[in-house]
């Protein structure tokens, strides 16, 4: 029995297997001697990535098969248990890094913030398309999403937690605008929040010394900026094929967060331009196929939640490329499916399940419409008599 149902889309399946398997080998690398000196085992983050792995493929494989019309009867109850995971993790959750963003689930740790990425794209999708004939007006087609919505992100920037809000806020408005906003909605919310988001970014003391190592990391080459220096560091080393596999210096305790936000520097390092260029192509061709499939839904549930998750992982991928290569300034965002890390690895593969669920049914209404145009090319209707 296949794994995934006929029809799905198979480049956009296997450049996110690539991603995978990319992923597990370079947190591997990028981690096994700090996972020696932290736990005193070198294989530690490669076994409970490789776990992740599975159990994230195992699910993309189960939802791909799950008709993604379902999840509508489904939004509600689960917007209502990801604000209870997260009201959980401001009261019980772990702390790592100055943010508190996990919770204690035994021998691992579940961050509500990445199941709250798939259940609001559920939840903007199901609303947009409910609301189609007054998504022109501000009172129905902006105002409940953005409390809904701007709720969540509340609970999300109190960890806190600035990059994964803003990359939500930033689905938010690509949504509306795709069901049909009114763009002088948007760009007047967009003239209010502004102000707001800067007043949020610069409000806190470790953020404004981010920008200012993103302005100039040679002013504070030793605090603030060390990190970014390191990442240059490293693509600097790699150069066009790279040291090879398992070679990286930076890794050995220079660049923070090898195996987490800063993976892609070590790719850098380890598989040089070539290496970097592998990751760009396959992330752009997971961007391509899934707005393509988004495109083809049968319906516009279909086509929200599609390019909702698209746009998701791709935005993204490109803020962490951005940090890392010191075009953005610093985040806290992982590399999707790359990147070490249970939570954000298991539910962006279920959301790329839903993505080939979508491709699956836009294939096969696209395979029931043209042998429908066959059969009419066959059997034209006969002349009506007299004619």
């Amino acid at each position: 029995m296949n794994l995934v149902p006929r029809g799905v889309d198979r480049a956009l399946l296997l450049s996110v297997v690539s991603l995978v398997v990319l992923g597990v080998t370079m947190v591997y690398s990028a981690g096994g001697i700090y996972a020696a000196d932290l736990h005193g085992d070198r294989l530690f983050f490669l076994q409970r990535q490789a776990l992740f792995a599975g159990v994230g493929l195992a699910g993309m494989a189960v939802v791909a098969r799950i008709p993604y019309q379902a999840y509508r009867r489904w939004t509600y109850p689960a917007l209502g248990l990801v604000a209870v995971l997260l009201l959980a993790v401001l009261a019980f959750g772990t702390s790592a890094g100055g943010a508190t963003r996990w919770l204690p689930l035994g021998p691992f740790q579940l961050q509500p913030s990445e199941l709250a990425k798939p259940v609001l794209l559920v939840y903007l999708a199901y609303s947009l398309e409910k609301k189609q004939e007054l998504i022109e007006t501000f009172a129905v087609g902006i105002l409940p999403h953005l409390v809904v919505v701007g709720t969540i992100l509340a609970l999300i920037l109190v960890e806190p937690d600035f990059g994964t809000t803003m990359t939500i806020a930033a689905i938010l408005f690509a949504m509306m605008f795709v069901a049909g906003t009114r763009p002088r909605h948007l760009l007047a919310l967009g003239a209010v929040g502004a102000p707001a988001a800067y007043f949020v970014l610069m409000g806190a003391e470790y953020r404004r010394k981010r920008m200012m190592a993103f302005w100039d990391p040679w002013a504070d080459r030793e605090g603030t900026g060390y990190q970014l220096i390191q990442s240059w560091l490293s693509f600097h080393g790699g150069g066009v094929t790279g040291l090879g596999l398992g070679n990286g210096l930076q890794k050995l305790h220079f660049l923070p967060a090898a195996h987490t936000d800063f993976i892609f520097a070590v790719i850098g390092e380890e598989l040089g331009l070539a290496g970097v260029a592998l990751v760009l192509g396959l992330f752009g061709t997971l961007v391509y196929r899934g707005a393509r499939c988004a495109s083809f839904a049968p319906d516009l549930f279909g086509r929200l939640l599609g390019t909702g998750i698209t746009f998701m992982i791709g935005l993204q991928a490109c803020f962490n490329m951005g940090v890392v290569t010191g075009m953005l300034p610093t985040k806290g965002l992982t590399l999707p499916f790359v990147s070490y890390g249970g939570s954000s690895l298991v539910f962006g593969l279920a959301m790329v399940g839903v993505l080939l669920n979508i491709s699956a049914q836009a294939s096969r209404r696209s395979a029931t419409t043209k042998r429908e145009s066959e059969a009419r090319a066959d059997h034209p209707d006969p002349e009506p008599v007299g004619a």
